[in-house]
């Protein structure tokens, strides 16, 4: 005699014993709960779809567990349980079925990353969602890849400089702009963390600095030397803050065959020597925009102060890698 269908209810789930899903009387839906405790006096709870003498699970004195009215998503919590003989059996379907959940969970987590399964995304648990943590990291950038593994690219902006001999491109940065930084990192004399030895950025200069790369790049020097030598951009102070400065050049430059505007200061900290920054500021190649590239190298083992100056020289234009557009100490383009 063939058994009856399955009607739908509340079951125990066969990938999460602790849980059930709801069976919508032809396959699993994504609706989970915790498993409800069994009343008392009644046996185990229903333990899924299964063969098992002729009792529908979750049925208990001749009611079939409510229905949902053709709406999609779980109903009101069903009782579970049957009494007597009939507790022996979902008791021994129950256990069967945590024996074969058992199985399926050790065959999920194995193959976690095989996507063949497309409902494993979409399957939830609200009780693991409510208690994880919430400690995303920062968001990150990184330069593009290049088939030139000693050039930092800037595509947004169009430029390229450079990676001197013992400087790197981190995989990781706090910074949101393209970066290089020195190899290798020193623990932070001031607040705990790891710093660099020498750093260069570049990044789009915010809208409202204006055109003038003079005017911009005044302004910039001090966000340049409060972020890498005060307040950083995770909000610590891994130099104690400057405790004062000293403006050494300011001066037109030439970058990448437009005009632009170079300030460098040296600044002292409360914590270790504090070191030099640098801003230069010229148009983005080919429109009004604004690049800002920063510097920031340390007083003690840090980079000779001759590299701002290279690094400066050798900014290009993307795809321009033979052209010499100049830098400091040449002359102004018109």
């Amino acid at each position: 005699m063939s058994m009856p269908p399955t009607p739908p209810g509340w079951y125990q789930d066969p990938e999460a014993p602790s849980h059930e899903r709801w069976w919508d009387g032809t396959a699993w839906t994504p609706h989970t709960r915790v498993a409800q405790a069994p009343a008392v006096g009644h046996g185990l709870a229903p333990a899924g779809p299964a063969q098992h003498s002729g009792q529908y699970p979750g049925q208990h004195s001749g009611q079939y567990p409510a229905q949902h009215s053709g709406q999609f998503g779980p109903p009101a919590p069903v009782a579970s349980g049957g009494p007597g003989g009939h507790a022996k059996v979902v008791a021994l379907a129950a256990a069967g079925v945590v024996l074969v959940a058992s199985i399926v969970t050790g065959v999920v987590v194995l193959g976690k990353d095989d996507k063949s399964d497309p409902g494993a995304s979409t399957r939830t648990s609200p009780t693991a969602e409510a208690t994880a943590p919430d400690d995303k990291p920062e968001p990150t950038v990184t330069a593009s890849p290049e088939s030139d593994a000693k050039v930092l690219e800037d595509q947004l902006n169009g430029i390229t400089m450079p990676i001197p001999e013992g400087w790197e491109r981190p995989k990781n940065t706090v910074e949101k702009a393209v970066t290089m930084t020195t190899e290798g990192t020193y623990p932070c004399p001031g607040d705990a963390g790891f710093c660099y030895h020498g750093r260069v950025t570049s990044r789009t200069v915010a809208s409202g600095a204006g055109s003038d790369p003079e005017v911009a790049a005044k302004t910039d020097i001090t966000e340049a030397a409060d972020s890498s030598y005060d307040r950083d951009v995770i909000d610590r102070r891994p130099y104690n803050g400057i405790t004062s400065h000293t403006e050494l050049k300011s001066e037109e430059v030439v970058v990448a065959g437009s005009t632009g505007y170079l300030v460098r200061w040296r600044v002292k900290t409360g914590a270790g020597n504090g070191g030099y920054v640098q801003s230069v500021v010229f148009p983005k190649p080919g429109t009004d925009t604004l690049i800002a590239v920063r510097f920031a190298f340390d007083a003690d083992d840090g980079p000779p102060l001759s590299l701002m100056d290279e690094i400066t020289k050798s900014i290009r234009r993307i795809g321009d890698k033979g052209a010499t557009d100049g830098g400091v100490g040449s002359s102004i383009a018109p």
